[in-house]
Formats: structure tokens, C-alpha cells, sequence
């Protein structure tokens, strides 16, 4: 792989190699590589499209979660997260004990390592957020509360520069994914003035539908906003926002 250099950026194919652009800028490599048909049917490739299948089931249960909390993403800025999750949904594949390799499931391997899991890497929970809170999931009424202890803001929270107001927040999903379906419920604090005077405990609840059978993820995010002429502006796109895992329920 190798960087491209100069004022004209390329994209597409020319003779044998190929322009391309990342995250870390515009590439360029050379073409080549086994022949996909070899790949699908070639006995000597079994691994590899066992591999692949197992990639593209973590790609898609990746996605499954982005969606369903989508509303609550959409404040938070991280150009890495598709392949942080991926990689760590690769890791609970991997995990399944009970299906074959290339047919191993998100559901069926250990999802535990998911709690923690940071969708901002800029903006991490664990080190924005100082306060307690307690997260409880009651799968028999599909109930998700989170008990915000008493804080004050200017202490409990880290918050970047310019930030005049804070808001919490907490979402929870059902996700199937052999159907790629999920169920989700969200709900946001009122906007908190980031100042140093305390603010009484509460709780932030929302629901699914009752006995669901299928895993549930909870999460827990921090909005930074600045107040010009009386309007709420997020701070710099929500760059800084926080949003993470801090539930996994397996049935």
C-alpha cells in the first residue's frame, strides 16, 4: 500500500493500480490477488470463505447495533467505530461453541465483552463522566433505568472547552440478528447548565417490549452544548460527546 503524494487526488482504477481514499488519506496499490471464483469454490480455500462468512456476519451485526441507537449516535463523532465494533464482534464469534467455524453467531458466543465498548473514542464515557450511576435491565417488563446519582456538573463531568451546557442520556435495544431486526427505546435528560451547582439524583428510564427473548444492549451517553444568544449549539458537531455499552443481557 502506498501513499499518494502531490495536489491531484486519484480515485478509481488506472492500468494496475488502483487510487483510493481512507480515513488516513488518499492510497494507492497494485492490482492482483487469486481469482474470486477459485476463492468460492476452490476446496483449498475453505478457511478463507469460512473467514469471510464470519466477517460479514460481524459487519453486519455491527451494523444492526449502530441502528438501533442511531438516534443517540447521530451526536456522536468517531470515523473509527464500523471497525472498532466489527473487530470486537469478530472476537465473540469467535467465541461460540456450539456452531461450526464459518456458521458461528453473535448470539451464540459470549457477549460480555461488549460492556465497556466505547462508540467515541475522542469522547470516552469512563473518562468524561465521574459521577455514579446505576444501570438496571428487568427483562420480564422490557424496563431500562439509570440512576444518576446527585452531582455537580462542573465536577462530576470533564467537559471541553467552551462548553456552557451538558445532557445526559441512555437508550436501550433488542437485537435480533438472524432476522436483523431490533427494538429500541431512548430518553434524554433536560439540557443541564454546566456550572457548580448541584444536581438532585433521577433516573433516566426507557423500555422495550416485555420477555423479549433476544440479547439487549444498554447504553449511557454525555452531550457537550454552548448556549450563543439563548440557542444550543452542539459543541464542535458533538466531536467530544460520549456514548457507551454499559449493559449486555443475554437471554
Amino acid at each position: 500500500m502506498a501513499k499518494q503524494k502531490g495536489i491531484l487526488k486519484l480515485k478509481g482504477t488506472m492500468g494496475d493500480v488502483t487510487y483510493y481514499r481512507t480515513a488516513d488519506g488518499y492510497m494507492a496499490r497494485e492490482k492482483g490477488g487469486i481469482e474470486k471464483s477459485r476463492i468460492m469454490n476452490d476446496p483449498a480455500f475453505k478457511r478463507t470463505r469460512e473467514n469471510g462468512q464470519e466477517f460479514g456476519t460481524a459487519g453486519k451485526g455491527g451494523q444492526l447495533i449502530r441502528k438501533s441507537q442511531r438516534v443517540l449516535l447521530r451526536q456522536v463523532g468517531d470515523n473509527r467505530v464500523i471497525g472498532r465494533l466489527v473487530q470486537q464482534l469478530m472476537r465473540i464469534i469467535k467465541s461460540d461453541s456450539i456452531n461450526e467455524r464459518g456458521m458461528r453467531t453473535i448470539q451464540d458466543g459470549d457477549m460480555s465483552p461488549l460492556q465497556g465498548f466505547e462508540f467515541n473514542q475522542k469522547g470516552k464515557l469512563t473518562t468524561v463522566f465521574f459521577t455514579g450511576f446505576t444501570p438496571t435491565f428487568d427483562r420480564p417488563s422490557g424496563s431500562y433505568d439509570v440512576d444518576i446519582a446527585e452531582f455537580v456538573p462542573n465536577e462530576a463531568i470533564d467537559a471541553p472547552r467552551g462548553t456552557t451546557h451538558i445532557q445526559l442520556s441512555a437508550g436501550v435495544s433488542t437485537l435480533d440478528f438472524g432476522a436483523r431486526k431490533f427494538e429500541e427505546g431512548h430518553i434524554l435528560s433536560p439540557i443541564i447548565p454546566y456550572d457548580n451547582q448541584t444536581q438532585a439524583a433521577f433516573t433516566l428510564s426507557s423500555t422495550v417490549p416485555a420477555a423479549s427473548t433476544f440479547p439487549v444492549i444498554g447504553v449511557v451517553g454525555v452531550s457537550f452544548f454552548q448556549e450563543v444568544n439563548g440557542q444550543m449549539y452542539p459543541l464542535r458537531n458533538g466531536v467530544f460527546n460520549a456514548l457507551s455499552i454499559v449493559t449486555v443481557d443475554q437471554p
